[in-house]
């Protein structure tokens, strides 16, 4: 396996680690997006109507066509990569689990797995977001030299704040 001279134990686990947690979720999801039956109502005529259903949501309607476009593209974008023939039309789920299993062979080209993880990533939070999840909080651990500013560690930024046009770097 190839190195990019920072820690890949962890980078490697991540991928999966998404997978699972947005395969757990979006059948979460998708219930959300089934109109559940209302109370009764008042028609146009003024009399109520059990027949009326709650609108759909159409953000949890919107994260749903995301995520599945996104599932669908990442898969076709990863067995294309691998050389492998396009894979048979499945529900998402499936489709996750079948990405999973192609992990080992994803791990060996670095770009593809950063590539996987971050849209897995992306996904999630985004599933999560919808059903009513907290932000997962992250400590970053430097501040630039210049303004003070948060920076991730090993990230590069131009700083707005100073006079220089040096980018922060910690």
């Amino acid at each position: 396996m190839r190195t990019t001279g920072r820690d890949t134990s962890a980078a490697e686990n991540t991928g999966a680690v998404w997978l699972e947690s947005l395969a757990h979720r979006f059948p979460d999801l998708l219930a959300e997006l089934a109109p559940s039956p209302a109370g009764p109502r008042e028609r146009h005529g003024g009399g109520p109507s059990r027949s009326t259903t709650a609108p759909i949501r159409l953000h949890i309607s919107d994260a749903v066509r995301d995520i599945t476009d996104g599932v669908v593209e990442l898969e076709e974008a990863v067995r294309e990569r691998l050389g492998l023939r396009p894979a048979a039309p499945a529900p998402v789920v499936a489709r996750l689990r079948r990405i999973a299993g192609l992990l080992d062979r994803v791990r060996e080209l670095p770009d593809l797995n950063a590539h996987l993880t971050e849209e897995t990533r992306r996904m999630a939070r985004r599933c999560a977001r919808e059903l009513g999840d907290p932000e997962q909080m992250v400590r970053v651990g430097g501040r630039c030299p210049a303004c003070g500013s948060v920076v991730p560690p090993a990230a590069r930024c131009r700083c707005a704040s100073s006079r220089s046009a040096a980018p922060c770097s910690v």
